[in-house]
C-alpha cells in the first residue's frame, strides 16, 4: 500500500501535467543548489523547474495521460512544467545547459506530442511568440495596403487617362471643342 505521502506527490504531479501546455524532462546531476536556483530563475514565471523522483513521475504522468515520456526517467531527473510559452522555457533551458554542462535536456512533451532533446532545441531556436505575432500583424498589414493600391490603381490610372486625353484634345483643337469632362458638365 502506497504511503499518502507519495499519492499525494503523485496527485500534485499528475495536476502539474495536466495543467502545463510543454513539458521538458532533463538530468541534473552536478549541479548545486544555487546553480539550480539560478536555472529556476532564467526560467521565468511561466515554467516551474522540479527535482522528481521517477517512478512517482511515470505514474503521474501516465495517469495524465502522457506515456510518451516513460523512456527518459532513469538517472537523476527533474521536469520544467510549462504553462507559458514553452519558446521562452526552452531558451532558457537551452542557455543555461550551455553555461552549465551538467543540465542535460533528455526530452519533453508539448500539446501531447513527444519532443526529443533535438527538437526541444530547435524551438529554442523559435523567435518568441510575440515577435511571431508582430511579424504576422506586419505580414497582413503589408497584405491590405497593398489590396488598397491594387483596388486604387484601375481608378487613378482612368483619371489620368481622361486628363491626358483632354489635355490633347485642347492641345490640337485649341478652344473650339470643349473637353469631354466640360461637355458632360455643360449638359
Amino acid at each position: 500500500m502506497a504511503s499518502p505521502d507519495k499519492v499525494a506527490a503523485v496527485d500534485e504531479m499528475r495536476e502539474k501535467f495536466r495543467s502545463s501546455n510543454a513539458a521538458v524532462v532533463t538530468a541534473y546531476t552536478g549541479l548545486t543548489v544555487a546553480q539550480l536556483k539560478e536555472l529556476r530563475r532564467s526560467l521565468g514565471e511561466n515554467a516551474q523547474y522540479r527535482v522528481v523522483k521517477n517512478t512517482l513521475t511515470k505514474i503521474a504522468a501516465n495517469e495524465a495521460g502522457i506515456n510518451q515520456l516513460d523512456d527518459l526517467f532513469s538517472g537523476s531527473s527533474a521536469v520544467a512544467f510549462v504553462t507559458g510559452d514553452p519558446v521562452e522555457a526552452a531558451k532558457g533551458l537551452r542557455d543555461f545547459a550551455k553555461e552549465n554542462p551538467a543540465l542535460v535536456i533528455k526530452g519533453g512533451v508539448l500539446d501531447g506530442k513527444a519532443l526529443s532533446a533535438d527538437e526541444i532545441k530547435k524551438l529554442a531556436d523559435l523567435e518568441s511568440r510575440e515577435v511571431l505575432l508582430a511579424k504576422l500583424a506586419g505580414a497582413m498589414k503589408a497584405k491590405q495596403s497593398q489590396a488598397a493600391a491594387l483596388f486604387q490603381a484601375p481608378l487613378s490610372k482612368l483619371v489620368r487617362t481622361a486628363e491626358a486625353l483632354r489635355q490633347k484634345q485642347a492641345e490640337q483643337g485649341g478652344a473650339e471643342s470643349p473637353a469631354p469632362a466640360e461637355a458632360e458638365a455643360a449638359e
